[in-house]
């Protein structure tokens, strides 16, 4: 499983040149499944982003995490995160989850962060999807397990 995490002023998702979800201040958060992906990874995935101290406290210094100020989140699934470029000029895709495995473990991984009591919004999962967002800081952070 690998997350892409990034701090953001505000973050939005459209298919079909329809806005979906959008958020304001928090974390966008890019979700990819692997095939050997479990619950136990996507929850210490879920507790690591939750927690993970990357907003700035009143000394400016990354001290908060999302829970810590409210954050909203927006997920949106991304099985590209799962490509292999190491060989050739086109990415593999043999390591990525199957569909309805990937699709399980994204609706998981939302589930999880939501129980927190964090405002989730969501892309569609297997959508053409536009991603719009402006990165705070900017700050961006790889996750994986």
């Amino acid at each position: 499983m690998k997350l892409v995490l990034q701090r953001v002023a505000r973050a939005s998702v459209s298919v079909n040149g329809n806005t979906i979800a959008n958020i304001s201040r928090g974390l966008l958060i890019f979700f990819g499944a692997e095939k050997q992906d479990d619950l136990e990874k996507l929850q210490f995935l879920a507790d690591k982003s939750l927690n993970l101290r990357i907003f700035a406290d009143t000394q400016g210094k990354m001290n908060l995490s999302c829970l810590d100020i409210s954050a909203e989140v927006l997920v949106v699934s991304q099985f590209t995160l799962a490509g292999d470029c190491s060989k050739g000029r086109r990415p593999g895709f043999d390591n990525a989850a199957p569909p309805k495995e990937a699709e399980f473990l994204y609706h998981q991984f939302i589930q999880k962060i939501s129980v927190a009591g964090v405002s989730v919004a969501t892309g569609q999962f297997g959508a053409d999807m536009q991603v719009e967002l402006v990165n705070d800081g900017p700050v961006t952070f790889v996750l994986n397990r």
